[in-house]
């Protein structure tokens, strides 16, 4: 892992140096936007709308339009200049419990490993928050961005999880909040009854992506039916992105019966790649009596 923060945590009369590596990262399967013909990769460029100009990276700058069309510029000196004290602290602002805070405040996480120097600090402060049961509240700037953010402990590491501000988070304002919905105690009490029943540990490894697997599978059936396109162009196109559209009006299926969704997936690019054969075969014969007519 690379870290993408480096700094320290200030916890009363400690600096704890510390590093900052993102906890998470997402998993799938790399479709590229190509050009179905040649299978030509699709890319995107930067132009300006105003002469229809490509424009070089060092010619931009960011910019706040205001009203009128006026643009106000800003260079990254400028930007660079302006005051952000936790730009290299984590500034520890109080402590909460853990659970009185709404996950929806939770943005990304992250885990911090203390520098050599700071191991010893740093440990004190992990037991701290495991034996207290409380989280950290602190403030941070990720990115040239001040952020709100938790502390908490996941397998004896601090984790970093960094939260929204409140003005962030929109408010839900549904048809239904604004009207009397009544319940009979017997239907609440059954439902109650039901999700007991049902509790039990958080065990992820319990859980897969189904799609993604089917996907896989179903790339790797056309790949092997030689059922790809090879580009003229320099880059090339991984991508099957036609089949998207097919492969989504099968994930709920494909949630709840994953082997059989694999193997239709197979069936669907084996039996493909075997309609080109015989195409090719039909083509080359035809060929072949042309030529014998000439």
């Amino acid at each position: 892992m690379r870290a993408v923060w480096k700094g320290t945590i200030g916890f009363g009369s400690y600096a704890i140096p510390v590093k900052a590596y993102g906890a998470t990262e997402e998993r799938g399967v790399a479709l590229h936007q190509v050009h179905e013909p040649d299978g030509g990769r699709v890319r995107v460029r930067r132009v300006c709308e105003v002469d229809g100009a490509e424009v070089p990276a060092g010619e931009m700058v960011k910019g706040f339009p205001v009203p009128g069309g006026d643009v106000v510029l800003l260079t990254e000196q400028e930007l660079a200049g302006l005051p952000l004290p936790t730009a290299q602290s984590i500034d520890v602002c109080g402590f909460a419990p853990l659970e009185a805070i709404d996950p929806v405040y939770f943005a990304k996480s992250y885990y911090l490993e203390p520098e050599p120097a700071g191991t010893k600090p740093y440990v004190l402060l992990s037991e701290a928050l495991q034996q207290s049961g409380r989280a950290a509240v602190v403030k941070v700037a990720l990115r040239q961005r001040e952020t709100l953010g938790a502390l908490r402990v996941r397998d004896q590491v601090i984790v970093l999880e960094t939260m929204f501000w409140p003005d962030e988070i929109r408010t839900p304002d549904f048809p239904f909040l604004h009207e009397d919905v009544e319940l009979r105690e017997g239907e609440l009490r059954r439902a109650v009854n039901l999700i007991e029943e049902l509790t039990g540990d958080f065990d992820p490894g319990r859980y897969a992506d189904r799609y993604r697997e089917a996907l896989e599978a179903l790339i790797q059936a056309k790949i092997d039916g030689s059922d790809v396109v090879q580009p003229t162009a320099a880059e090339q196109a991984e991508g099957v992105t036609r089949l998207l559209a097919a492969l989504q009006q099968n994930v709920v299926e494909s949630a709840r019966a994953p082997e059989a969704a694999v193997g239709r997936a197979k069936a669907a690019a084996e039996k493909a790649a075997k309609a080109k054969g015989r195409a090719k075969k039909a083509s080359a014969k035809a060929h072949g009596r042309a030529k014998s007519t000439r």
